[in-house]
């Protein structure tokens, strides 16, 4: 196994994924859960994104070229979910616990476009564009793999600073959460216009 590239990719997708920046949102989208349903959403979140990076790196080329899609266009998507979510946290619409179930939580925003968001996928797929032979591809799943073990980890034990915040604490985080989450949709969207307007001023 490639020691090296497994270094490159498990501290690329760790600081692209983000768990200590991950606590708060995650907090902020489950703090008013039962104990083991939050686990559960960290459980699901995390899988959901594994299996998400996974499929875009063994398929993601051909996927997007089949599809008629550019990277910008994804980036540009993941902003617009973000904002949707951003604006619920903002608005205390997420407050209501009937509205959101444990499910819908951990697959949007959490699993995606949170974790496996553009920037996870698109470093994956550079990555195996770049390598060739099964070590080098056994070193990206490897890392893959423990990174999402880390954030698992990270959001698993998240729920010691639900009993340290108590409930206003949570609510001043869901409002901070929804600011971040605001700030990272409108970087998202901000890139994405960026690299369509560099790829069409390059082809006129």
């Amino acid at each position: 196994m490639d020691l090296k590239l497994f270094g490159e990719v498990f501290v690329t997708l760790l600081v692209i994924t983000d768990p200590p920046g991950m606590v708060p949102i995650f907090l902020a989208l489950t703090g008013a859960m039962p104990k083991k349903e939050r686990n559960t959403a960290a459980w699901k979140a995390v899988v959901l994104a594994l299996g998400v990076i996974a499929v875009f790196a063994v398929a993601g080329q051909t996927i997007l070229e089949y599809l008629h899609i550019d990277l910008p266009a994804l980036q540009g998507a993941g902003g617009l979910l973000l904002v949707l979510v951003a604006l619920e946290l903002l608005t205390g619409k997420a407050e209501d616990p009937d509205a959101q179930t444990t499910s819908n939580v951990a697959l949007v925003p959490l699993g995606t476009p949170l974790l496996a968001g553009p920037g996870a996928i698109v470093a994956t797929m550079l990555f195996v564009q770049r390598s060739s032979g099964p070590a080098e591809y056994l070193a990206i799943g490897l890392a893959i793999l423990a990174v999402m073990v880390t954030v698992y980890l990270v959001l698993r034990y998240s729920g010691v600073l639900v009993r340290i915040l108590k409930p206003s604490g949570i609510e001043v985080l869901t409002r901070i959460a929804g600011l971040l989450l605001a700030a990272i949709a409108v970087q998202l969207m901000a890139d994405a216009i960026g690299a369509f307007v560099e790829k069409y001023s390059q082809s006129h």
